[in-house]
């Protein structure tokens, strides 16, 4: 075996996802691996996700692979890092490749924890071109020189980049991401277990032009390219004739940034005869009462309109980009016109304070998503956040965190934020309750005056370490 892609996620390691169990084929690498079979690219992909780390290394080691290739984001730089460990050391050891999200800006960390070759942007035809090169030219940096999108060691072991590779301009010259090449029942089974329903995820495009503060684009930086409706819709029937799934799952960072695509896409599902059911991310200033029809008439089932903080200035500082009455608007009329919707919040962006989370309290209350996601901020390594307050932050050893664990000087103490957190989730309870002073929406209330008693407790006696 030449050459394996993975990407070192174990679904058993991951508590959030054990609580919600939506579990989706790693789509990236099976995009990659489609691309190879095009080029003729012997290769094997490793799906780890729902194997155990023991398990994942006596497979890859019965396959012999000359090299490895693994997916990377902060979320699995530890595990992947365990597992280079465990294969390495040999004389046969693999020549260890990594690309993904987190590596273009941890480069240097990277490398010097074994990684031989880093791939960043846009990974089909750098891989290509990788997996062809002969071992020994895997060190020779003449020969990567050649290779544009690669990041290597130098013989004092600093990060050499050969420069960025220019992107697929037309993503339906992409080929279908490799779906055959996993065994998908694994995922099918858990979302059925979980949910009574299927669902299967599909790329529509690729990369967003906006700038949000705290938002990675280490892959596809700023570009924004998206394939035809009919490709997707093409794409959409070899799945529904293949796995028949209750749903799709749109992985684009905006779903709605284009109007005449997304009436296009409509026009392309009436033609085909298909009907589908899916969920998507979007943006209020991307949304109108004709969006909103064409979501309603497509088959959106649940749409998250990302908000980030109830409060204008936050908002401006993120460079949002929105307004927060654009986001409760549209969550209401997405809500009205009968898609589930749903909504993203960040607590602790650097000069938040207490006025601030009332603020996005007072969102929650008049938007009445059905569903909501709350996490505190984490500055990105690559991101105008992480610029911002790099002098102040402290990390964990690279091997033994992520950006999750970078910490800065946030304005009030970490359980002050976890009295805000509950407060949130009880302001929410109460709000979207069908019966406002039934007793489980009493019991809310309660809990909401306790949370926000603690907040003032913290305020008052709390001091954030620096």
């Amino acid at each position: 075996m030449s050459l394996i892609l993975t990407h070192g996620y174990f679904i058993a390691d991951d508590a959030i996802e054990q609580r919600i169990m939506r579990p989706y084929p790693p789509l990236g690498l099976l995009s990659i691996s489609a691309w190879l079979d095009r080029e003729g690219v012997d290769h094997h992909v490793v799906d780890a996700t729902f194997l155990d780390a023991d398990t994942f290394v006596q497979r890859v080691r019965a396959l012999r692979p000359r090299m490895m290739a693994f997916y990377v984001t902060l979320m699995t730089r530890h595990s992947v890092l365990r597992l280079i460990a465990a294969l390495g050391g040999a004389e046969d050891s693999p020549v260890i490749v990594l690309g993904g999200p987190d590596v273009r800006h941890n480069a240097a960390d990277y490398l010097s924890h074994g990684a031989h070759l880093l791939v960043v942007g846009e990974g089909e035809q750098t891989m290509a071109d990788v997996a062809r090169l002969p071992a020994a030219a895997c060190r020779d940096a003449a020969a990567l020189a050649a290779i544009p999108g690669l990041i290597h060691a130098d013989a004092q072991g600093q990060p050499v980049f050969t420069g960025e590779r220019r992107f697929v301009p037309e993503l339906d010259e992409l080929p279908e991401p490799a779906r055959h090449r996993i065994d998908l029942r694994p995922y099918l089974k858990a979302w059925r277990d979980a949910h009574g329903q299927t669902s299967l995820n599909v790329s529509t495009q690729r990369g967003c032009p906006y700038k949000c503060a705290w938002c990675s684009r280490a892959v596809y930086g700023t570009s924004y390219r998206r394939r035809s409706p009919q490709h997707v819709v093409a794409e959409l029937r070899t799945l529904v004739d293949r796995y028949a799934p209750d749903q799709f799952w749109f992985v684009d960072d905006v779903f709605t940034i284009n109007h005449n695509w997304l009436a296009g896409f409509a026009e392309a599902l009436d033609a085909a005869g298909l009907r589908i059911r899916y969920e998507c991310i979007t943006r209020a200033d991307r949304m109108n009462e004709r969006v909103v029809e064409l979501l309603s008439r497509t088959g959106c089932v649940r749409v998250w309109i990302g908000a980030e903080s109830g409060s204008q200035r936050i908002l401006d500082a993120m460079q949002r980009q929105v307004r927060v009455e654009q986001v409760t608007a549209m969550i209401r009329a997405a809500s009205d016109a009968g898609m589930q919707t749903g909504t993203f919040l960040m607590l602790g962006y650097p000069g938040e304070t207490e006025t601030d989370i009332v603020a996005t309290e007072r969102y929650l209350r008049d938007a009445r998503p059905d569903l909501f996601t709350v996490t505190l901020a984490y500055p990105i390594r690559g991101t105008l956040f992480h610029d911002q307050v790099a002098d102040q932050t402290t990390s964990p050893p690279f091997d033994q965190g992520s950006d999750r664990d970078r910490r800065y000087p946030r304005t009030y103490s970490d359980d002050y934020y976890r009295h805000a957190v509950r407060l949130l989730t009880h302001t929410h309870a109460v709000s979207t309750a069908p019966r406002p002073f039934g007793a489980r929406a009493l019991a809310h209330r309660v809990a909401w005056c306790r949370s926000r008693l603690g907040m003032w407790w913290h305020r008052r006696n709390g001091m954030q370490p620096a």
